[in-house]
């Protein structure tokens, strides 16, 4: 399991581990002379409470963590990095805000490197990557010696897809302290998606052999196991990690996953529904309604698939989290598009954004809400071949990004740039905005493949069909797959 708690439609963010330091709480204006990031708090068992919330959240335990960090500010409700450890631990977009803008509120209060990893995490929020990269660059050049700001940077550049620079980072981070657990979850990650699953392997094997009583290592070793098709092992792996805490979540969701690429969609919706059975909170058994929506796309049972994220959406609407409903509405615009219901993706496409205007997230968020509108409209319009409007819509949505110029958005650029050529046959420039576009995206291979046969090289047509058909991750996307042979892509990779 990696450190994503959302998608990143789902507004995403990247999970920031503050450093540890043995004296005693500081003043806003003192400035730390230790090796790692301070930790500022008014109260020694407030500190003791988050230090455990963050060895479970370092664990991917982030229900377990976020009761410490919950019980961590109720000692001292000025305690930064608790707000920060709640922001990570968020199971709903509206947990995620609230939880930044407490920390932002207290960043004059906090130590120089505190400061920026509040500042990094509001940055995150807002859409602005480049900041957030530049605050957590300062972080590692003022605490180089710090085994988590090394790997807080690390998991950013992962997030991005620069998998070379995030290797950098985690295996800096191991050097520092060989014992630290969190980096070579994620180094093991970085190596599956540059292709190097044996080194992967072996990183998986080391992370267990450092916590072998933990579920995480044998949950990630689980999804190594699915990448490379063995899906029987991958089940006994999630089984262990599951006999340690029947409560870790990821779990029910490799196993279901594992079923559906086996075929077997009512032993993969048991193990969803098991999700439902042990949630401790409303984002978890949101999380149950997603996949279970998903086995019904494997299906391609398109109502039944939106009943189940209608049901999710009505338990945000119960806390009044519109950024989660917002996120919903995208998510049922999506399967209805992929059915070729086309006026009912753009009419809930538009419902999602409406949703947000009137939520109380950032402005920044709402912005990006209405870019990505244009994108829809355009990949839409994209799929009806109606490339007057596609090309209308991709040039005004290139514009805008290039503004922000977000590595997600500008994946997105390519896939919808990519989209219109393919439509209009010209196979090598597909091929070259495919490329692009979101490589852990099924889809983008899959059109890969349908654009090289444009070009006319079946070699390559067949080399992507494979990797689209045999994606073995955890991918919502996948299920889009399963009724697409056209061109013969799909079955060029049997």
């Amino acid at each position: 399991m990696t450190y994503a708690r959302f998608s990143a439609r789902a507004l995403a963010c990247v999970v920031l581990l503050a450093g540890c330091a043995a004296a005693d709480s500081q003043s806003a204006s003192a400035k730390s002379t230790h090796d790692k990031v301070a930790i500022t708090t008014s109260s020694d068992e407030a500190r003791q409470l988050y230090l455990k919330g963050r060895d479970l959240n370092e664990k991917l335990r982030a229900t377990d963590a976020r009761a410490q960090f919950e019980k961590a500010i109720a000692l001292d409700p000025n305690f930064a990095l608790a707000y920060i450890g709640l922001a990570n631990t968020a199971g709903t977009p509206k947990e995620f805000f609230d939880a930044t803008d407490h920390a932002t509120a207290l960043a004059s209060k906090v130590t120089e490197g505190e400061r920026h990893m509040i500042l990094g995490l509001a940055a995150q929020m807002k859409g602005d990557p480049a900041t957030t990269i530049s605050h957590y660059t300062t972080l590692v050049k003022l605490y180089p010696n710090d085994e988590r700001a090394q790997t807080l940077l690390g998991i950013t550049y992962f997030g991005r897809q620069d998998y070379q620079t995030a290797v950098v980072h985690f295996e800096e981070a191991i050097k520092i302290n060989p014992s630290f657990t969190t980096p070579y979850n994620q180094l093991g990650y970085a190596y599956r998606f540059l292709d190097r699953n044996d080194d992967a392997e072996r990183t998986f094997k080391k992370y267990t052999e450092l916590i072998p009583d933990d579920p995480n290592p044998y949950d990630s070793y689980a999804e190594l196991l699915m990448k490379r098709g063995r899906f029987d092992d991958s089940i006994k792996a999630y089984q262990k990690a599951l006999s340690m805490d029947p409560n870790f979540i990821a779990s029910y969701i490799g196993i279901g996953n594992d079923y559906l690429y086996k075929g077997d969609t009512e032993k993969a919706r048991a193990a969803f529904a098991k999700i439902n059975e042990v949630a401790r909170n409303t984002g978890e058994r949101r999380i149950s309604h997603l996949w279970m929506a998903n086995s019904y796309i494997h299906e391609g049972k398109t109502d039944k698939a939106i009943e189940e994220i209608k049901a999710g959406s009505a338990l945000a609407a119960k806390e009044n989290d519109a950024a989660a409903r917002s996120v919903d509405m995208t998510q049922i615009g999506d399967i209805l598009r992929e059915a070729g219901r086309f006026d009912d993706a753009l009419a809930n496409y538009k419902l999602s954004v409406a949703t947000l205007e009137k939520s109380q997230v950032p402005e920044e968020v709402k912005a990006a809400a209405r870019r990505n509108l244009i994108f829809e409209e355009g990949r839409v319009a994209a799929m009806r071949n109606d490339l007057a409007t596609a090309k209308a819509k991709s040039a005004e949505y290139a514009k805008q990004v290039a503004l922000k110029n977000r590595p997600f958005e500008v994946r997105q650029q390519h896939e919808l740039a990519g989209m219109i050529a393919l439509a209009e046959k010209h196979g090598d420039a597909a091929v070259a905005e495919f490329k692009q576009a979101n490589q852990q995206d099924p889809r983008i291979l899959y059109m890969t493949s349908r654009a090289y046969i444009a070009a006319g090289n079946k070699n390559e047509a067949a080399d992507y069909a494979r990797k689209a058909d045999k994606f073995n991750g955890l991918s919502f996307n996948y299920a889009y797959l399963r009724n697409k042979p056209e061109n013969g892509t799909m079955d060029a990779a049997n």
